[in-house]
């Protein structure tokens, strides 16, 4: 066969308006690629180059779909990867520590640190240090209540560290100072 057979618009002989769109599209598609040129030359002026290396691929466990996860999902996921959950736990409980032991305790109370299952509890009097130590039980039992069952095991209370005033020039001799507070 010869070329002479085939149609002359280049359109599979659909008529002349198929020529006529692949034209346009031809010169869309032209058109489209020197506004794109125009535009990198552009950035390249302005100093802002386009990437030439891909993109870094983000590290972490691949998620078996694309779809977007609920934040705190994503939250969940992360503290069980780093073994965080109980640390994270009980600095909850350190920051509601007025919610859970009523406010007048926790207006003299402070929890200091959580190590192997023991609270370590300060106390600003020796008298709130030994209501405290008077609570301990349910005070062991509604912080495993907060975080969960067997995590708390005890509660270490201490009071103030401060020791008795040195006796000064409006002290009593001998005196040793107010007991409930450094006795």
């Amino acid at each position: 066969m010869s070329d002479e057979t085939t149609p002359a618009s280049g359109s599979g002989g659909a008529g002349p308006e198929a020529g006529s769109a692949k034209g346009t599209a031809a010169k869309g598609a032209a058109l489209a690629r020197e506004k794109l040129a125009q535009a990198k030359s552009d950035a390249a002026r302005r100093g802002q180059l386009p990437r030439r290396e891909p993109r870094r691929k983000a590290s972490g466990p691949a998620r078996a779909s694309g779809d977007p996860q609920l934040l705190g999902r994503a939250i969940a996921d992360l503290l069980a990867d780093r073994k965080w959950e109980e640390p994270v736990a009980v600095g909850g409980v350190f920051g509601r520590w007025h919610e859970i032991v009523g406010a007048d305790m926790a207006a003299h109370t402070k929890p200091q640190s959580f190590t192997d299952g023991e609270v370590l509890v300060l106390a600003d009097s020796t008298a709130w240090a030994t209501q405290v130590r008077l609570l301990a039980g349910t005070l062991v039992r509604r912080l495993n209540e907060e975080l969960g069952d067997g995590t708390v095991k005890r509660v270490n209370v201490q009071g103030p560290q401060a020791g008795p005033r040195p006796s000064g020039g409006l002290r009593v001799t001998g005196s040793r100072g107010p007991g409930d507070t450094y006795g």
